[in-house]
């Protein structure tokens, strides 16, 4: 148990040990099987074989003609006609010397022929039993090969791909219709305080903005979000609301109360009931953080200001939960761009992340500000592209490179 922080002041923290800390205390993932139709987004806690061979069997790539390649030589030439043969059809009937069968895309190739000349390069006769081919075609002309996307045995996915909709479909084409993947989570959004008000705000009031972002957060990231609702400054139903969360999720988050100097019912109860670490973390926004476990279950503590919650749940909360998920990616993707009109800051220790908006020019990545880069000016977050991480002391020129992390 870490002491409570009230009066206490906490050394500043690298953001590199904070986040080793959270991500060392957070459960592995848990292994389960799923119907295929809901493991988009999961990860595979296994490798993945294909059974059978993709396509089954040869097929046409077109429709037209299945004819023997060394018929077309000299072209054009006239073959005789001695067949139909669409999809889902089979064909006994063997392509022999001077003949040929009308075949419609996906159908298999039947006996005998090994090209296919597409229709546009063909015209029938009247009586419809004589084909002129107009151009010589090679042995595979469009013709698709039996195991030539997968053959039987091949390994289709490693473990830990994380499973978008190409990847159902591939599956699906084998003939995969359970996986063995990470199980989804399920996490716990709590609000409290009351001055927080859903409706119209009275005096003194604010409207509970946080809640509704985090679950968004979650639900982006490819994780349930829960609303565990707002809950008032009554120590028993926080800790009633706490425990119920810990219990039903896979990780709870509140937001508010983690900063040095503040005595809020969340921390008095989380303190009692959790094995928590109240964190000062040296960058800006989002210094302060708490992270623990309530019987077992992660619980993240996140600043209060909209855009503090918002910039730690990327930087903590989001790596943590994205590893719990199976996920060996934890990071959203950093790029070196170009600061159009510079990004100023002054020393203090930490390093910042500027909200910025992100484009491509001439190669390059380009930002420039999104607005206000205060904890609380949440439109100037929702303008943003990115996070530019810059290192203590006097900014970025104009002109200048900075490490940038592309929110979408």
């Amino acid at each position: 148990m870490w002491p409570e922080t009230r009066g206490y002041p906490l050394p500043v923290i690298p953001l590199e040990e904070a986040r080793a800390y959270v991500l060392d205390r957070c459960p592995a993932p848990v292994a389960g099987v799923v119907d295929l139709r809901g493991a988009l987004g999961l990860v595979l806690s296994g490798p993945v074989g294909a059974v059978e061979a993709v396509p089954p069997f040869d097929n046409t790539a077109m429709d037209g003609f299945a004819v023997r390649a060394a018929d077309t030589a000299g072209a054009p030439v006239g073959l005789f006609i001695v067949g139909t043969l669409a999809a889902g059809s089979v064909s006994d009937r063997e392509v022999g010397v001077g003949e040929a069968m009308r075949i419609m895309t996906g159908a298999p190739m039947p006996p005998g022929a090994d090209a296919v000349v597409m229709v546009e390069r063909t015209s029938a006769s009247a009586d419809d039993t004589i084909v002129t081919v107009e151009i010589e075609v090679p042995v595979g002309n469009h013709v698709r090969c039996a195991g030539e996307d997968l053959r039987s045995g091949q390994e289709v996915f490693a473990a830990g791909t994380v499973l978008g909709p190409t990847h159902i479909g591939v599956l699906a084409s084998i003939g995969c219709r359970s996986v063995a993947v990470y199980r989804h989570l399920r996490v716990g959004v709590l609000s409290t305080g009351d001055e927080l008000v859903t409706g119209t705000p009275g005096p003194g009031q604010i409207r509970d903005s946080n809640r509704d972002a985090l679950l968004a957060l979650l639900e982006d990231s490819g994780i349930t979000g829960v609303d565990l609702g707002l809950v008032a400054d009554d120590e028993r139903e926080i800790e009633q609301a706490i425990l119920a969360g810990a219990a039903d999720c896979d990780a709870v988050i509140t937001s508010g109360g983690v900063s040095m100097g503040d005595f809020d019912y969340v921390k008095v109860v989380l303190n009692r009931i959790g094995d928590m670490r109240w964190m000062q973390v040296a960058i800006r926004p989002a210094k302060p953080l708490a992270f623990g476990l309530v019987d077992g279950t992660p619980v993240f503590g996140l600043p209060g200001n909209p855009v503090s919650s918002m910039v730690s749940f990327e930087l903590f909360a989001r790596p943590a939960l994205l590893s719990m998920l199976g996920n060996t990616r934890l990071d959203r993707l950093r790029v070196t761009a170009v600061s159009d009109g510079g990004l100023g800051r002054h020393p203090d220790g930490k390093v910042h992340f500027a909200r910025v908006m992100v484009g491509y020019e001439n190669g390059r990545f380009r930002v420039s500000t999104a607005g206000g880069q205060h904890s609380h000016q949440l439109s100037a977050m929702a303008a943003a592209d990115g996070l530019a991480v810059i290192p203590d002391g006097d900014g970025i020129p104009d002109g200048g490179e900075v490490e940038v992390l592309l929110l979408r």
